[in-house]
């Protein structure tokens, strides 16, 4: 873990490493974060069954996959706006007591909607609001939420972690479509929005709960002046972290648009129901859930999976763009979450490891406004590409600037790292791989 502060003093890009022990579920032996994790696997759960009623009732409201891209955009907005100042405020401030506040807004802004609906009463623009609302109070959560894992758990067991968190996330994406689907047809949308609200009361207690004794030290940040140019110069003078940054912004605002996809295909291409698109949100978080659980299990982050995960993770979108029968469409939806998923946390965790703690909130603000915040751009781009061309051209074009920027970043980082491709097409050898430049001249 790198823990300058001066350009010059950046690892080389190629690899963080962190030991791990326990095994893949190593971290749930840490008390405090067991409470944090049931809290979220249920607060998650219903955050899962907002999203899918939320972009189903939209879709409803307006029979637009632009306007289910609006609402994903609103509420990632803030965080593309006032992302940077989240992270300054999360370094400021004990994060335990931030997320006491930030998880209460959330789960009333939940109860609102859900009132709104069950009273017969919501129009489009309320659902526009309250995601506004949704984002604003993300901004503080996100990376109050992602730096205090290290509180928790400390440095030995923060890769571990953070794929657990994602493991955890995945495993609500399993159940929350499923209840959406069966709320929505049975006793409609108002009563999952109301599930979400009252979900939040599960983390709220589990923080209350913690031996704040437990916790690990951190550095709480003094107020001062220029502290948000501080933490970009910090990001600018360090490959490690700028670069992955950057690739997870590319596949953030472009290729992680599937409210628009999954709703379009499985309502315009298929010709499905609110059913079929629970069922390929599940079908995501199978592969989700695969990806988070294998980087679990692996002992390092390397910049070269990150990029690597990218790369096919773009590819297999074009290809399911393409696909002619639901049943194909479908198993690509697997491995497209998984990989998507190992991209996300390769590139979390490797930027987490090689952040300085004091200026770790900053940085995880400035990795979730370029991963979450890039939405608001991505999102209505996509929509618009899908309401026009159709939805097959949107989930292409997504996948393909994936692809392109994982490329491109990959052979950035083999420059940085004086390294390059080397092909080998004899049988029982890697046919393509990196190599030192020096390497390269003694073959030669």
């Amino acid at each position: 873990m790198s823990t300058g502060s001066g350009a010059d003093s950046a690892p080389a890009p190629t690899a963080t490493h962190d030991s791990t022990t326990g095994g893949t579920f190593s971290s749930l032996k840490i008390r405090n974060y067991r409470l944090f994790a049931t809290g979220a696997v249920i607060s998650n759960t219903g955050t899962w069954m907002s999203r899918i009623t939320q972009d189903w009732l939209v879709l409803s409201l307006t029979g637009s996959a632009a306007a289910v891209g609006i609402t994903t955009a609103l509420q990632f907005l803030p965080m593309l706006l006032f992302g940077l100042y989240g992270g300054v405020v999360a370094d400021r401030f004990p994060k335990r007591k931030l997320l006491l506040v930030s998880q209460s807004l959330l789960g009333l802004c939940g109860v609102s909607l859900a009132t709104l609906t069950l009273a017969g009463v919501v129009q489009v623009w309320h659902v526009y609001l309250i995601a506004f609302l949704l984002g604003m109070v993300t901004v503080v959560d996100n990376p109050a939420r992602q730096s205090f894992v290290s509180e928790m758990v400390g440095p030995k067991q923060l890769r571990n972690a953070v794929s657990l968190n994602s493991a955890n996330f995945q495993s609500a994406r399993l159940i929350g479509p499923a209840v959406a689907g069966v709320l929505i047809t049975t006793v409609g949308s108002g009563w999952a929005f109301m599930f979400n609200g009252l979900s939040f009361i599960a983390p709220l207690v589990g923080l209350l709960m913690m031996r704040t004794s437990e916790l690990h030290q951190t550095v709480i940040v003094p107020r001062a002046k220029g502290q948000l140019r501080e933490g970009l110069r910090y990001v600018k003078g360090r490959p490690e972290l700028i670069w992955p940054i950057a690739l997870v912004g590319f596949v953030g605002t472009f290729g992680f648009n599937f409210p628009i996809w999954l709703t379009a295909y499985a309502d315009e291409v298929f010709h499905g129901g609110a059913g079929m698109y629970s069922f390929f949100n599940i079908l995501m978080a199978v592969g989700s859930l695969i990806g988070a659980l294998l980087a679990a299990r692996r002992r390092s982050s390397r910049l070269r999976m990150v990029v690597a995960a990218g790369t096919l993770f773009g590819l297999l979108e074009v290809a399911a763009s393409l696909s002619p029968a639901v049943w194909i469409f479908a198993v690509l939806l697997v491995p497209i979450g998984m990989l998507g998923m190992t991209t996300n946390i390769s590139a979390n965790t490797s930027v987490q490891m090689a952040a300085d703690p004091a200026m770790r909130g900053r940085v995880m603000s400035l990795y979730m406004m370029v991963f979450a915040g890039g939405t608001p751009v991505g999102a209505p781009i996509v929509g618009w590409i899908s309401d026009t061309y159709g939805p097959r051209t949107g989930f292409a074009f997504g996948g393909g600037i994936s692809l392109l920027a994982a490329l491109v970043i990959g052979f950035v980082l083999a420059r940085l790292g004086g390294l390059r491709v080397k092909v080998d097409l004899r049988p029982g050898r890697p046919h393509v791989r990196f190599v030192p430049r020096e390497q390269l001249a003694t073959a030669a």
